[in-house]
């Protein structure tokens, strides 16, 4: 049963909020070597209670938080959230060396991320 493993956080000022996390609550805020401008947030030790996640610049969608539920495949549950009346707003995307995401509205308006773990993807 796929599972929210990930939390995304959108900010106008990414630098601005790494800051505010870190000096609130102590998270260990690292900015990811990969194409794009993100944040890695380790919000505990592995072994503790809870998820980490990753910040961004807010972008064209203005954004807030957004949970990622892991699946074995964004194509097959692409599927599954249009035929339960969900909408797709964010087509399947690349993160090279990482996998795929996909950014969806449940049937509540919602916006919902999917993760799909490939480390092939380009």
């Amino acid at each position: 049963m796929p599972r929210i493993s990930y939390l995304d956080f959108s900010a106008d000022d990414p630098e601005r909020a790494v800051d505010f996390y870190s000096k609130v609550f102590g998270w260990q805020i690292n900015k990811w070597d990969g194409p794009m401008e993100y944040w890695e947030m380790k919000t505990g030790k592995p072994n503790e209670l809870g998820i980490d996640g990753g910040l961004s610049k807010r972008g064209k969608l203005g954004q807030w938080t957004t949970p990622f539920i892991n699946v074995s495949s964004v194509d097959q549950y692409t599927a599954k959230i249009e035929s339960g009346g969900g909408k797709i707003i964010e087509s399947k995307t690349a993160i090279p060396g990482i996998g795929y995401t996909l950014l969806f509205k449940d049937t509540e308006s919602n916006t919902i991320g999917l993760f799909e773990e490939n480390k092939n993807a380009k």
